[in-house]
C-alpha cells in the first residue's frame, strides 16, 4: 500500500509547442486550406451560376427577361405550363424517353457479353478484337453517316423515325464495351473459378457472380448511354427531321427556340425542362457512376 501511495502520478500530455516554427506550420496549413476551398467554391460557382441564371430567367415575365434585373419581379410559374401546352412538346418527351430508355437497355444487354468475353476469355484473335473495338471508338459518326443513311432510308425505309438510331444499339456500343471490359478486369478470376468448381457454366457464372459485382460499371455505361441519347441532336436531325411526330427534345428545343426567339423566358423554361431529368438521374446515381468510372482504370 505504501508503495502504491509513493508511486508518482503519470505525467500529463505535453501541450503543443508554441515555437515560431510550429506557428509557421499552422499558418501554412490554414492558408493551404483556404486556398483549396476557395478554388473549389470558385469552380462550383463557375458551373452553378449559368444554371441559376437560366432558372431565374425562366421565371421572369416577357418584359423583364434579359434585362439588368437578376431576380424576377413576379415569379411567373405559368411559363412552365405554357411550355408544356406547346403543341408537340409532350410528344418530344415521349420520343426522347423511348430513344434514351430503350437504347440504354439494348446497349447494356448487348455490351455485357462482349465485354465479359474480352475481359475473361482467352481465345485466338482476342487482342485483334479489342483493337477493333478501340478503332470503332475513334471513328467519328460523320464518317459513316452517308452509307448508314442510305441503308436505313433506302433499303429499310425507316427514315422519319428513331428506329435507325435505336436498332443499332442492340449490337453493342464500342465505348460501353471498352469501359465495362476495363471494369471486369478488376474482378479476381478466383471468384469465377470457384463458381465453375461448384458446377456453374459460363452463362450462370456471368449472371450469378459477375453481374452483381459489376453493378458500378454497368451503372456507369448505362448513365453514359442515357445522357448521350437524351442530348443527341445529330442523329434525330438526320433521320427524324422530316417527321415532327418523331422529334426528340434536343431537336424540338431548336424548333421551339426559333418559334419563340423573342420570348426568352419561355425558351429558358423549356431548357430547364429538358435539363431537369438528366440532372435528377445523375444526382441519384452519382455514387455508382463515380465508382464505376474510377475502378475502370485500376487494371489494364
Amino acid at each position: 500500500m505504501t508503495q502504491l501511495l509513493d508511486k508518482p502520478a503519470p505525467a500529463s500530455p505535453a501541450k503543443a509547442p508554441h515555437t515560431p516554427a510550429a506557428r509557421t506550420a499552422r499558418r501554412k496549413a490554414l492558408l493551404h486550406w483556404i486556398a483549396v476551398h476557395s478554388l473549389g467554391i470558385a469552380a462550383a460557382l463557375f458551373f452553378v451560376l449559368p444554371f441559376v441564371f437560366v432558372v431565374l430567367t425562366s421565371l421572369m415575365s416577357d418584359q423583364q427577361a434579359l434585362t439588368r434585373d437578376l431576380t424576377p419581379n413576379t415569379w411567373e410559374w405559368g411559363n412552365y405550363e405554357r411550355v408544356f401546352n406547346t403543341p408537340g412538346f409532350l410528344t418530344w418527351w415521349r420520343n426522347t424517353l423511348l430513344y434514351a430508355g430503350l437504347g440504354t437497355v439494348l446497349t447494356v444487354v448487348s455490351s455485357i457479353p462482349v465485354a465479359y468475353a474480352l475481359a475473361k476469355f482467352r481465345f485466338r484473335g482476342r487482342k485483334l478484337s479489342l483493337m477493333l473495338v478501340i478503332s470503332m471508338m475513334m471513328l467519328p459518326p460523320q464518317v459513316v453517316i452517308i452509307p448508314m443513311y442510305l441503308f436505313w432510308a433506302k433499303q429499310m425505309d425507316l427514315s422519319g423515325s428513331l428506329w435507325p438510331l435505336i436498332i443499332p444499339m442492340a449490337f453493342g456500343d464500342a465505348f460501353s464495351i471498352f469501359l465495362l471490359r476495363q471494369f471486369l478486369l478488376t474482378i479476381p478470376n478466383e471468384y469465377l473459378d470457384a463458381a465453375k468448381v461448384d458446377g456453374c457454366g459460363e452463362f450462370r457464372t456471368l449472371m450469378k457472380v459477375v453481374l452483381p459485382m459489376a453493378k458500378p460499371g454497368i451503372a456507369a455505361i448505362a448513365l453514359f448511354q442515357f445522357f448521350a441519347a437524351w442530348n443527341d441532336y445529330f442523329g434525330p436531325q438526320i433521320y427524324a427531321s422530316e417527321n415532327p411526330a418523331a422529334w426528340t427534345l434536343s431537336y424540338g428545343l431548336e424548333s421551339f427556340k426559333g418559334a419563340h426567339h423573342t420570348d426568352w423566358n419561355l425558351t429558358m423554361a423549356a431548357t430547364v425542362l429538358v435539363m431537369a431529368p438528366v440532372i435528377a438521374v445523375f444526382f441519384f446515381a452519382q455514387k455508382a457512376f463515380v465508382e464505376g468510372v474510377t475502378l475502370t482504370g485500376v487494371k489494364g
